[in-house]
């Protein structure tokens, strides 16, 4: 099964807010492989939604640079005060990795669809990622 090559045309029709340099836009398309295999080993063995997941990913980088950027709090907001200002940020309660796929709309979807994959698995016979 092949891998998914980044299509910077199809990514910025389906986005087409996200501004970025082609090294940025590679940047995160190599952290977004880093998150979810990209290979003919991948669960998601669909090309057409591996690369939807791969977009969602690279989008949410996209969101998280935008944040930063704009000197943006990363995380909820844990508490506020308006004498003399003061905002304190956190990664809230969510389980395992959720909080930092929730900080922006693009990691949430991307949370929620690949909940199929993060389930408990058996195989008899040996290991799903050797069975190929």
């Amino acid at each position: 099964m092949p891998a998914v090559v980044f299509d910077k045309a199809r990514f910025q029709t389906a986005y087409p807010e996200v501004q970025a340099t082609d090294a940025q836009f590679e940047m995160w398309f190599v952290q977004a492989e880093s998150l979810l295999d990209n290979t003919g080993r991948s669960i998601v063995e669909k090309l057409e939604e591996r690369e939807m997941l791969l977009f969602l990913l690279v989008r949410h980088f996209a969101a998280l640079n935008e944040r930063a950027v704009q000197g943006g709090l990363v995380g909820r907001i844990a508490s506020a005060a308006e004498g003399s200002v003061s905002v304190s940020a956190d990664m809230g309660a969510a389980i395992g990795n959720a909080a930092w796929y929730l900080q922006t709309p693009y990691g949430a979807t991307y949370w929620q669809l690949t909940a199929k994959y993060r389930r408990f698995r058996y195989v008899s016979g040996g290991c799903y990622a050797r069975r190929r």
